[in-house]
Formats: structure tokens, C-alpha cells, sequence
């Protein structure tokens, strides 16, 4: 069957988000048209089961392997995969119905031959993912770097909503062993050998987030770590824009000692009308007080951790010139 898209979804250890996302592939227009391949990265709770009850509903290829990374399950899924077009997610997303649809336009419009696409929040999301979500999506934080409507050209995917040609994946070899970045990583090769990578602003999924407090701190400090590596590697992506986090944080620090070392209250003042206007912000996208107290507690985690892992990074990395899988061998798969 000459299928329209390849569906490459890895998963470890998540049957129940499998389940949900193989459910919301139910609803989704044109879906018989496409396939979904599902990689067991070397999970001990697999989703074989969940597996077996869609697939008198859906074109499913299930494959198991040893644990190496979601970077390279992307890749096996890839090789695997019948189409000649990929759609990349991961396992905590659910899909609109009418997803592939506006794919397949915005493929027909545009010979882009590597997209991304945003994400947004369900309703049925907890508080939490809602807050996490937005810090990670909003204007006034980080979210506000990607994702609008300027990105449209030269836009760095990230591979829970990405789509990527046979011919961009064979030429790049895929994603690397990094990760996270791993997806940045992938288009900023893709630049340089001269492909074109875009946002597709309509083509969203509802992406959930699974991660608690700790888990989301964990995750943006990691980010920080992986940027300047990728600065390093690809110099024209290095922006200004990057040290942000690092010096609102400071600031941050800055303002408290002022006020009560010295009385000194305008900086203070400033982050405070900043926080206020997340908290507005968030209020009037969310309509609900908690997930908007939320939203400022988890702006603050996104900026202090990324951050302090940034200039961490800048330093081994930038300065004392360290070989970063030396210096944070738990960024890097072995495969």
C-alpha cells in the first residue's frame, strides 16, 4: 500500500499514552491513509497489548528493540517505515482531527521537506501540564523565542510534532545521539545541507507534558546544557536571545539583594510587574486562578534552570573548550 504519511512514534515504558494517542488517531480525517509505526525502545512495560486492540482499526507497524534513545528509535522506525513522507511524535501527544489534513495542504503549498508544527493544551490536561504548557508556549517566556509567525522559515522542529522526506533523512542520516536536542540538532543539519525547514502554525497537537515539578526543572536544565553545545557545533544558530534566561535570573537574584541589602526596590519592582503580567496572561488564556499561580512558579523553574545550566555549559563548553560528552556523558546515547 503506497501510504500518504509514516506516522514514527518511539515509546518507553508508556503503554497508557499509546493508548490515548492510538484513540485520538481514531478520530482523525484521511487516517486510513497513513501508516503508524510504533518503536518499543527497550521498555519492561511494553505496549504490545494496546497494540494488538487497534490493529483491525489502523495501518500499525509495532517493532521491538534494545534501549538506545528515542533519537535513534526515530531512526529504526524510519528505515522501516513504507511512505516517503514522516510525521515524528512522541508518545504524550494527541492528534486533531483534522491534522492530516492540514499537513497534507501545507505539504501541497509549501515543498518544505522537514516542518514543525506547535503544540497547545487539551482541556482535559491537569493543572500542572496546563501551567507547564504555557511557560513553555507563551510570548512572555521562552515559548516566545519559536513557535510565531516570523519562525516560519528556518524553524528548528521539535520531534514531538515534526515531519521530515525520505530524501532529508537519507541524505542527514537522522537524528543524532544527543539528547535532548537531538531536533534541533537534526534541522540545523538540515540547513546546512540545504534544505528548508518551516513552522506550520496550524498543524498543532495537544501535547501533555508528562512531567511533574522536579521532572520539568530536570528537563529545561538540560536543555540549558544541550544549547551551547549545539552553539558550538553549528555557529551561525548562536543568538543573544539564548542568554536570556541566564540573565533574567540573575537579575532576579540582583533585585533581592538590592532591596534588602540597600532598600533599593525599582529592579524588584520590575520583575514583580513581570510576574504580574504572566499571571494576567495566563488568567485570561486559562480562565482559572491555580493554573495561572502555577504559570509563575513554573516560568520561574523554566528560567532559573534552564539558565544556570546554560552558563554551566558556556563556560565547560565555550570557554574552558571540553569535550561535552566527556563533561555530561549522560546527554549522549551509546548506541
Amino acid at each position: 500500500m503506497n501510504y500518504l504519511f509514516s506516522f514514527i512514534i518511539p515509546v518507553y515504558n508508556r503503554p497508557k499514552e499509546i493508548e490515548e494517542l492510538l484513540a485520538s488517531c481514531l478520530k482523525v480525517q484521511n487516517i486510513n491513509s497513513c501508516e503508524i509505526v510504533i518503536v518499543e525502545d527497550g521498555s519492561t512495560q511494553t505496549c504490545k497489548h494496546i497494540i494488538e486492540s487497534f490493529v483491525d482499526k489502523l495501518h500499525i507497524s509495532y517493532y521491538q528493540k534494545t534501549n538506545t534513545g528515542p533519537g535513534d528509535s526515530r531512526n529504526y522506525g524510519m528505515k522501516l517505515a513504507q511512505a516517503d513522507y514522516f510525521i515524528i511524535l512522541d508518545s504524550d501527544v494527541l492528534l486533531t482531527s483534522d491534522y492530516v489534513i492540514k499537513v497534507e495542504k501545507q505539504l501541497t503549498l509549501n515543498k518544505i521537506e522537514c516542518f514543525g508544527g506547535p503544540d497547545k493544551a487539551h482541556k482535559s490536561f491537569s493543572p500542572v501540564q496546563k501551567a507547564i504548557n504555557y511557560t513553555m508556549t507563551s510570548f512572555f517566556t521562552t515559548g516566545g523565542i519559536r513557535g510565531k509567525e516570523k519562525q516560519k522559515k528556518n524553524f528548528q522542529p521539535r520531534s514531538f510534532n515534526m515531519g521530515l522526506s525520505r530524501r532529508a533523512f537519507l541524505k542527514s542520516g537522522g537524528f543524532s545521539n544527543i539528547h535532548p536536542g537531538e531536533d534541533p540538532d537534526l534541522a540545523l543539519r538540515l540547513q546546512n545541507l540545504g534544505f528548508q525547514t518551516a513552522l506550520f502554525s496550524d498543524c498543532f497537537v495537544y501535547h501533555k507534558r508528562r512531567v511533574s515539578w522536579s521532572g520539568f526543572a530536570n528537563q529545561v536544565y538540560k536543555f540549558g546544557l544541550v544549547r551551547p553545545i549545539l552553539n558550538a557545533r553549528y555557529p551561525q544558530s548562536h543568538k543573544v536571545i539564548f542568554y536570556f534566561p541566564s540573565i533574567f535570573s540573575l537579575g532576579l537574584v540582583l533585585s533581592i539583594v538590592l532591596l534588602l541589602l540597600f532598600n533599593f526596590f525599582w529592579l524588584f519592582m520590575l520583575y514583580s510587574l513581570y510576574f504580574i503580567l504572566v499571571f494576567v496572561d495566563a488568567l485570561m488564556k486559562e480562565k482559572n486562578v491555580t493554573i495561572a499561580v502555577m504559570s509563575i512558579y513554573a516560568v520561574f523553574l523554566q528560567f532559573f534552570s534552564y539558565g544556570i545550566a546554560f552558563l554551566k555549559s558556556v563556560f565547560f563548553i565555550n570557554i574552558m573548550r571540553k569535550n561535552p560528552e566527556n563533561v555530561y556523558p549522560f546527554l549522549f546515547f551509546k548506541y
